[in-house]
């Protein structure tokens, strides 16, 4: 009985806490704002000082869901021993509803050289000012804006100010803690999405896995007093997984892209291939025919069908007439439609075969000729893109050109921007995880570790 007394006398000390904070804010509003205000008005007054009500309210919260915390005069240390409180120290705590100052008890032993404050684990305090639910959304805002738009954008929001710096440094930070295992979906998930996209057909849905690259600007690191070198363009290599569900509907289920090498690449296929349920899609495997990207697919997915990326191998095609008949002739047109029936028809012997009895009519032209022989000697069976519409199969690569654009070049391809290599890794896993739907996993992650690799001082 005593005990629930105590709950209802807890809960009328927080009411009338909050009661006077907001009549507190009530007449400061009226003081400040004209008479007869708009709409726009009252509610622009709202959010330039919502933070002190809601502070007020979250202070009050705290104070008596953690009165005993607060007042802690004793602590036991991991290693057994029993401390008494050194001192009360003050943190500032900023949230999306306002700054809160706590006066919290610092114990520290003396035999294992570490000081604690109970409190902050209890409550899931950040180590910094701006608390994680702040580091989220700007983390959010700043993988989708520049940096010194995000935190502009973020205060006009919320009403909170935070810096490009802090933005920035939370994102990296976020962004190791953003592993391939975390940012691919899990096994379970990836399970749930085929079955969304069988959706009661007979016929297995259609996994396609596309390879494919986006040149990102990369800088060397540079210091204070040294001069950074020249920018360079690397490769983000990348790939995407999406199944073709009914109606030619796409659903995704995978992308990585990274400032990486093959085995990076490889690795990270290697990984999601093991969480892929090969018996229930049909595998098809686009790329635009570079051999070290087939190479890859055969050893993560033997058993998937192999498509050279039709507007690709049409790009090559028309380079080749241009350079041989003239750009924008006829005979170029006639040449081009004709070459690309005979691959949609699947007779590849046949194109290759023209194109070694063409007589070149200049250099550049036999230089185009050989060159597209030796393209498609190596593709062959990866052509007839007849018969693959016929099946339900994909012809091109717009997927995986697609998640290039929304992941790497639209984020990284920033007039005047170039990129750390790892800060612009952090940057792609970061939206990786927001395009695959891992994100919330990760920043949990992020939170579980974060504090305990930064304790009090």
């Amino acid at each position: 009985m005593g005990a629930a007394l105590a709950v209802v006398d807890r809960q009328e000390d927080l009411r009338t806490m909050a009661h006077d904070a907001l009549d507190t804010w009530l007449d400061q509003i009226e003081a400040e704002t004209a008479t007869a205000p708009t709409l726009r008005e009252i509610s622009a007054r709202f959010l330039a000082t919502r933070a002190e009500l809601l502070g007020a309210c979250l202070e009050a919260v705290i104070r008596r869901q953690y009165a005993a915390e607060l007042q802690q005069t004793e602590a036991v240390c991991a290693c057994g021993r029993r401390l008494r409180r050194r001192r009360l120290d003050a943190k500032e705590i900023s949230t999306l509803h306002g700054r809160v100052t706590l006066h919290r008890p610092y114990f520290y032993c003396d035999a294992c050289g570490v000081g604690v404050h109970p409190l902050d684990a209890k409550l899931g305090l950040a180590p910094e000012h701006h608390q994680y639910d702040i580091q989220e959304r700007t983390t959010r805002l700043g993988a989708e804006l520049p940096y010194g738009v995000s935190d502009e954008q973020f205060e006009r929001l919320t009403g909170v100010p935070a810096s490009p710096h802090f933005i920035h440094e939370t994102l990296n930070a976020v962004g190791e803690a953003a592993t391939l295992e975390r940012v691919l979906p899990d096994a379970d998930e990836i399970a749930r999405r085929i079955e969304t996209a069988r959706a009661g057909a007979g016929r297995r849905p259609v996994l396609v896995v596309a390879c494919d690259g986006a040149h990102a600007p990369t800088r060397p690191p540079g210091g204070r007093t040294t001069k950074r070198g020249p920018g360079t363009w690397r490769e983000a290599k990348g790939f995407r997984l999406y199944l073709l569900g009914k109606e030619e509907r796409v659903i995704h289920v995978a992308s990585w892209h990274q400032i990486a090498d093959k085995p990076e690449l490889s690795q990270a296929l290697g990984v999601v291939s093991t969480r892929v349920p090969h018996d229930q899609v049909r595998l098809a495997l686009v790329a635009d025919g570079a051999e070290w990207i087939w190479d890859v697919f055969r050893e993560h997915f033997p058993k998937g069908e192999q498509i050279l990326d039709y507007y690709h191998c049409a790009e090559h095609v028309y380079e080749t007439a241009r350079a041989q008949y003239g750009d924008g002739s006829l005979e170029a047109q006639e040449w081009v439609e004709a070459t690309l029936t005979r691959l949609s028809l699947n007779e590849l012997g046949a194109v290759v075969g023209g194109l070694l009895r063409m007589k070149p009519r200049t250099p550049e032209a036999e230089d185009a000729i050989r060159a597209l022989s030796i393209y498609l000697e190596g593709q062959r069976e990866r052509v007839g893109y007849d018969e693959l519409r016929r099946r339900g199969l994909p012809r091109g690569s717009g997927g995986v050109e697609s998640a290039n654009k929304l992941i790497c070049h639209v984020r990284l391809k920033r007039s005047g921007a170039w990129w750390l290599e790892a800060n612009g890794n952090a940057m792609l896993r970061i939206r990786c995880a927001l395009y695959n739907g891992t994100f919330e996993r990760i920043f949990f992650h992020y939170m579980a570790t974060h504090a305990a690799a930064r304790p009090s001082p």
